[in-house]
């Protein structure tokens, strides 16, 4: 399958994931520290962005959004590259790592470690910002886009610093969501669906949470030992469900340092293990 994708940098491959209703543009404001490092694939899953869907006959589920990340890896002879991902990202990236077949992963807010109260608030907010995003005609969307307060009012459930986002991120990030042929799909695939089993033990797993995370609360950060014991819990001070604009400094040396290789010291005074 066709994947769109950005590449960036030198260096150990980073492959990174996006949300739900999200596309590989959310990884922009971290992008170039991270190419500074790391050869940065940034992809779009299918039907985000402007990825093709699976056909119709297909039944998808998340270990099908694995398979598709590592056929394209492999379509770019890329072997076990460092995996970074965001919500249903991050999800995919523990799964793919559970299977061994990543040098490492780093989980942002991650899908599949909630229990069914908490998946079905995230699904509440999720959906409310999907139906905003198809209601609102795309020309008003670029005129209130120009204001911090509608901003705030656009993307305010996903971001901590809404108004510090630009206005055409605002606006191409609307325009995603409202076009996202798979969010319908991946709500209902992830209505029933909790990660479960465990990660090798050589694989090295970071899950970092935005303390101002309102989609899926940081205590389910926690659950990770029971998949991971090996792994390191990162807060993202400040931060939001999608941390990369928040606080891109702060990201991309998690990011970084998730995919060094190995057994790393926390990240900074400000971002605690």
């Amino acid at each position: 399958m066709d994947l769109v994708y950005e590449r960036r940098g030198s260096g150990a491959p980073l492959v990174l994931l996006h949300g739900v209703g999200h596309h590989w543009q959310a990884w922009e404001p971290v992008l170039d520290r991270l190419a500074a490092h790391r050869d940065v694939i940034a992809l779009d899953f299918p039907g985000f962005g402007a990825s093709p869907m699976f056909p119709e006959n297909v039944r998808v589920h998340p270990g099908l959004l694995a398979d598709a990340v590592l056929e394209f890896c492999a379509g770019l002879g890329v072997d076990r590259p460092h995996v970074a991902g965001n919500s249903m990202g991050g999800l995919v990236g523990l799964l793919l790592a559970q299977r061994g077949q990543v040098r490492s992963v780093t989980a942002l807010s991650p899908a599949g470690l909630w229990t069914p109260r908490e998946r079905a608030w995230a699904f509440q907010v999720l959906r409310a910002c999907r139906n905003a995003a198809r209601v609102m005609p795309p020309g008003m969307v670029a005129r209130l886009a120009e204001r911090p307060v509608a901003r705030t009012l656009f993307t305010g459930m996903i971001y901590a610093r809404p108004a510090a986002r630009s206005a055409a991120a605002v606006v191409a990030e609307v325009r995603a969501l409202r076009e996202a042929a798979g969010f319908d799909v991946a709500l209902a695939v992830g209505r029933e669906f909790r990660l479960q089993g465990t990660v090798p033990a050589e694989v090295p797993v970071t899950v970092a949470w935005g303390t101002k995370d309102r989609v899926l609360s940081r205590r389910q950060g926690l659950r990770v030992r029971e998949l991971a014991p090996q792994a390191r819990l990162v807060e993202l001070p400040g931060c939001g469900h999608v941390p990369m604009s928040d606080d891109p400094d702060l990201v991309a040396e998690v990011l970084l340092r998730g995919s060094s290789g190995g057994v790393v010291s926390p990240p900074s005074p400000r971002a605690p293990a």
